[in-house]
């Protein structure tokens, strides 16, 4: 049996599992990846102060996000066709998130959709909104969000236009798949997976088929698609869309202090800095470097979060150090649950939290909430 030690683990364990074109999906970054590979090389590079001789005693994790408490300053984020890589993954993946303690992020194109979420769990959840060109839907969507009792609105300002990325074109990956003989020949070795999706009934993107006038099936969904996300999106939409929302506003994608201002400006109660993973644009710096600039700029106007590059507790001890409120976790979670379902998700938070613990424990602090620059060797992180 595998003895499962980190997040890399489970990585390994899911790219056996889950089909190539899935994997890929997630395992992925736009063009080069260059900055999806940065993402993780820069927290790499950041130092930590070893301290001794200090009571390390009644130790806390415990903090909060947007006013919700939280075991640990880490959400799961948003991430498309999380039913994809094991059957009902966004439900797995919300239960796993509550009985840990933690917010799960359901994304708007997600698998198991809005009301099955709700129906599978017994905690309020966060639901990701994509801005689409269809205002009647966002409007239908914000308030099926409400109506499910999602206690906080992530709205992605990142992905406005789609940019590319090559894995998914090799592999096929389209609304509806159109599978390579490769790919096909690959499902074949995935027993375990195959077995999964057939004994669900939950394959489509379930937050749009069945309520988009005029899309019903999967070849309906893919000439929706190809005009789905808006371009002209600005920051009177952010404006429409909090009044419409009412609730608890985070806004997703600020790598610029000068977004991070107009974010302020808008009224939202936080920002996650972001590059989507490396998934958008490549040649963007990484999220951990452009963090502190963002901190600097508006962190005492408005709660900064961030993502991407996110694969252990240490790195959540260093962007917290560099002044994040909390972080999200996207492929490292998705990699435990491709790897072992449910059991996989709340195996990654347990790697993480143990390591944010451990490592907190051994630069000399007992609380995560009075974390701050002086845990970092100096010169070797962003200013």
């Amino acid at each position: 049996m595998t003895v499962i030690t980190n997040i890399e683990d489970l990585r390994v364990l899911a790219q056996k599992r889950v089909p190539r074109m899935f994997y890929d999906y997630v395992d992925t970054g736009s063009w080069t990846e260059g900055t999806y590979r940065s993402n993780v090389s820069d927290f790499a590079a950041i130092k930590l102060r070893q301290r001794v001789a200090i009571n390390m005693e009644n130790r806390n994790t415990r903090s909060t996000m947007v006013g919700q408490d939280v075991a640990m300053p880490v959400a799961l984020a948003p991430v498309g066709s999380t039913g994809m890589q094991h059957a009902d993954g966004e439900i797995l993946a919300a239960r796993a998130a509550e009985k840990f303690g933690v917010p799960f992020t359901l994304s708007t194109m997600s698998i198991c959709s809005i009301e099955d979420v709700a129906a599978n769990t017994t905690q309020p959840f966060w639901f990701q909104l994509y801005v689409m060109r269809d205002r009647a839907f966002i409007e239908r969507l914000i308030e099926r969000a409400r109506t499910a009792n999602c206690s906080a609105l992530v709205l992605t300002l990142d992905l406005q236009i789609l940019a590319q990325r090559h894995k998914d074109l090799k592999n096929g990956l389209s609304v509806p798949v159109k599978p390579t003989l490769s790919s096909l020949l690959n499902l074949m070795t995935k027993p375990r997976w195959v077995l999964g999706m057939a004994g669900t009934k939950r394959r489509q993107f379930g937050n749009i088929v069945g309520h988009v006038s005029g899309v019903n099936d999967v070849s309906s969904l893919s000439a929706w698609t190809t005009q789905m996300f808006d371009p002209t999106l600005n920051w009177a939409d952010v404006e429409w869309i909090k009044k419409r929302w009412g609730g608890k506003l985070i806004l997703k994608g600020i790598q610029d202090p000068e977004d991070a201002r107009l974010a302020v400006a808008s009224g939202a109660d936080a920002l996650i800095v972001s590059n989507h993973g490396g998934r958008q644009l490549d040649g963007a710096e990484s999220s951990i470097h452009a963090l502190p600039k963002i901190v600097d700029a508006v962190g005492h106007q408005i709660e900064v979060h961030m993502d991407g590059g996110i694969r252990s507790g240490q790195d959540v001890l260093k962007a917290r150090a560099l002044g994040a409120k909390g972080v999200y976790i996207g492929r490292a979670a998705v990699y435990g649950l491709g790897a072992l379902g449910e059991a996989g998700v709340t195996k990654a938070l347990e790697l993480i939290h143990k390591e944010l613990d451990l490592t907190m424990a051994l630069c000399g602090r007992t609380d995560i909430n009075r974390i701050d620059r002086d845990i970092l060797l100096p010169g070797t992180y962003p200013t």
